[in-house]
């Protein structure tokens, strides 16, 4: 350490004592928690500083990787319009702009389904720019859109924003053929506002002090949001909140649901005063979801659920009669997880996972048979989007992998063809020909097969030929799947030799519920056990070596990092922790906390039960930091107004392992949230800054570029 770089610093212990189930446990750091507390603040600030001096020498490494990122993104760009009422929606980006543009343009006839073709520097005919991110967020450090609705009519659209990253929302209204901004203001909403049918109100979401969504409010178009009116409150704790229209616009769906038990409500859409009905009450364990139909011109519900189906099956009942008899188009097939079915006039997509991989097809409404989309890569990512219109006659298709970019399709329900309408453009020569994937198969500790996708630059040898920098990545929560998609920044890795990885341990979603439910509560060590043997079959078959492998992941996966630098510390050269749930067991007894009660449900209640008190307090990474262990170097990274996984977490973990001698650096966004700081160039850098210091790990920090 240079003269240049100050002393780490060291927080003063101030220990409290934590008493649950007769186990007293002191804590030193906890009164970092106090974000209004100055002392806090200069503590965050000064581990900033220590951060910036410890990376100094990366600043030329970081430029770089940035300008690699920047230089292979067609910076002044279009997106593929989708079809909406009379207009062909879309978004611009343009160099140098930090956030996106919505614009349309008119469509050409009422029989005009082939989205145009754009191009930059051409204009579009009648082009109309409806927001531009940029003028909206100028004088703002922070700018988040997390709502955006036009009506129906196209006369009228909506917008909400978040400025400071705890996402809560700011609706506002715009006349779109005026141009004026209407009086309208609903403050403090959760995302996802949006528009009746008729355009004559708002439906949107508030939370609680929790940070829970627990009422969904109506809002009449040109009156004071004082007067809004409640549609639906949940009280439980343990639910979420949310609604949305069905695509036939026949039915308002209020839709609640844990982690474990779901409910929903029918509001008719052409009556929104009238009182919700439910479709199946509550039953603990049992989670479903519903869309309209109209079959043989009959209103039906086709209802995806778990009752009695643990990978879930699909059924069709009676609107007028929901809880009458049940038709079972899609059976319960064990493998083959349902996710999601969505409504059409004459068919449904359906979305699914079957071998590790996500799948999407075609419903025959009255067969219940599914017509599935093939691909031809062996690694891929595919879902349906932006499909608006309930008639099309083309479908809209996102696709991507670890080597092929973003690409956007439309399936010909006629002729049953994939028509490529744009393949994400990357600059300098990318050839996907130059990478490869593939999926590997590690052996866990209790017997079960775990998989693990890589991704690396054939010119530098074939992944295994040889132990290879290799950047491992994991997450293993909440049925949550890392599927294989395209990222540019990960070129910059690839490109200097680094294989890229990612364990799909048990708490994810890749192989099915059980997969999940293999992962979580009481059996949550099986996803940390995955990871460190995935890292170990890594390093057996020769892919890489200890000193040559970096863990990263975020969130939960942030805890899934914490664990296993205290379970196997030694298989690890360097560990990314983004926003790092690592103090998990004082949050989950903090029933006061944003999101508490909710997650009883994935983690256990350690609150109200001995055993599970015990096994979160096994493993929660904070408190089982281990004296004389050698750890690897620890990057983590935080924001202060992160209202999921709060900074304390990061902070008090990276001041306990300073006590045992880890090297670890925090890196706290003053001004960001759970998603990190806003805007793309400023999510670049970001991710340079990550990427640099990872690759310093590995040994490939370019002495020119210091």
């Amino acid at each position: 350490m240079t003269d240049s770089i100050p002393p780490a610093p060291v927080a003063r212990r101030q220990p409290i004592v934590r008493s649950h189930h007769g186990d007293d446990v002191e804590d030193a750091y906890e009164w970092m928690r106090d974000k209004e507390e100055p002392s806090v603040i200069a503590h965050l600030e000064a581990e900033n500083a220590y951060t910036t001096a410890r990376t100094a020498h990366l600043a030329g490494l970081r430029e770089s990787i940035f300008e690699e990122i920047k230089g292979r993104t067609l910076e002044t760009d279009l997106s593929v319009p989708s079809r909406r009422g009379a207009w062909w929606y879309y978004g611009r980006t343009v160099e140098g702009q930090q956030y996106g543009i919505q614009c349309r343009a008119p469509l050409a006839s009422a029989d005009d389904w082939t989205p145009p073709e754009l191009s930059p520097d051409v204009p579009v005919p009648g082009e109309q720019v409806l927001f531009d991110g940029n003028v909206e967020a100028q004088g703002l450090e922070f700018f988040s859109l997390g709502a955006f609705d036009v009506t129906d009519d196209g006369r009228r659209m909506l917008w909400g924003v978040d400025a400071s990253g705890d996402e809560r929302y700011v609706v506002r209204v715009r006349d779109l053929e005026t141009g004026e901004t209407l009086p309208d203001t609903i403050e403090g909403t959760a995302g996802g506002a949006q528009f009746s049918p008729d355009g004559a109100s708002i439906i949107y979401s508030t939370v609680d002090d929790k940070w829970r969504p627990d009422t969904v409010w109506r809002h009449e178009v040109g009156t004071d949001a004082a007067g809004d009116v409640t549609l639906f409150h949940e009280p439980d704790e343990r639910f979420w909140l949310g609604a949305g229209f069905t695509r036939s616009e026949k039915y308002l769906v209020i839709g609640m649901g844990s982690s474990i038990t779901s409910e929903d409500w029918l509001v008719p859409a052409s009556d929104l005063s009238a009182a919700p009905q439910v479709v199946w009450p509550r039953r603990e364990g049992v989670e479903y979801s519903v869309d309209h139909a109209i079959v043989d011109d009959e209103d039906v519900l086709l209802i995806l659920h778990n009752d009695g189906a643990l990978d879930f099956e699909l059924a069709r009942v009676a609107a007028s009669d929901p809880s009458g008899e049940r038709t079972v188009l899609l059976p319960h097939t064990p493998g083959t997880r349902l996710l999601d079915v969505d409504c059409f006039r004459d068919f449904a997509t359906v979305e699914y996972r079957r071998e590790g991989l996500s799948r999407v097809g075609l419903l025959d409404y009255r067969t219940g048979a599914v017509d599935e989309l093939a691909f031809d890569e062996p690694l891929y990512s595919a879902g349906f989007g932006g499909n608006r219109e309930w008639a099309p006659p083309l479908l809209r298709v996102g696709y991507d992998s670890f080597v092929t970019p973003n690409t956007v399709y439309d399936y010909d329900l006629a002729g049953g063809d994939l028509l490529l309408r744009k393949r994400q453009p990357v600059l300098g020569g990318y050839d996907p020909a130059d990478y490869a994937q593939a999926r590997v198969w590690a052996t866990a500790s209790d017997g079960t097969e775990v998989p693990i996708s890589l991704a690396w630059k054939r010119s530098f040898g074939e992944a295994g030929a040889e132990p290879r920098p290799l950047h491992l990545y994991g997450y293993g929560s909440y049925e949550h799947s890392i599927d294989p998609r395209f990222s540019v920044a990960r070129l910059s890795e690839l490109d200097r030799g680094v294989v890229f990885a990612v364990a799909h341990v048990r708490g994810g979603g890749e192989l099915g519920r059980q997969w999940y439910e293999d992962g979580k509560l009481l059996h949550k060590r099986n996803t940390f056990t995955d990871f460190v043997d995935a890292a170990r079959h890594l390093v057996d078959r020769g892919y890489t070596t200890p000193s040559r492998l970096v863990a990263e992941g975020g969130s939960a996966g942030g805890l899934l990092m914490g664990a296993v630098a205290n379970v196997a510390p030694e298989l690890f050269a360097g560990i990314v922790a983004d926003v790092p749930f690592v103090d998990a067991l004082t949050s989950i007894l903090d029933e006061d906390l944003p999101l508490t009660v909710i997650e009883w449900d994935e983690w256990g209640d350690p609150l109200h039960n001995a055993d599970v008190y015990a096994y979160m307090k096994s493993y929660t990474p904070y408190e089982n930091v281990r004296e004389g262990a050698s750890y690897p170097k620890i990057l983590a990274v935080t924001s202060l107004n992160d209202t999921r996984v709060l900074y304390v977490e990061p902070a008090k973990w990276v001041a306990r392992l300073r006590e045992v001698g880890a090297d670890a650096l925090l890196k706290c966004e003053m001004v960001a949230g759970h998603g990190g700081v806003s805007g793309r160039y400023n999510a670049w850098r970001e991710r340079a800054f990550e990427l640099a210091w990872l690759l310093d790990v590995l040994g490939l920090a370019d002495s020119s570029e210091d």
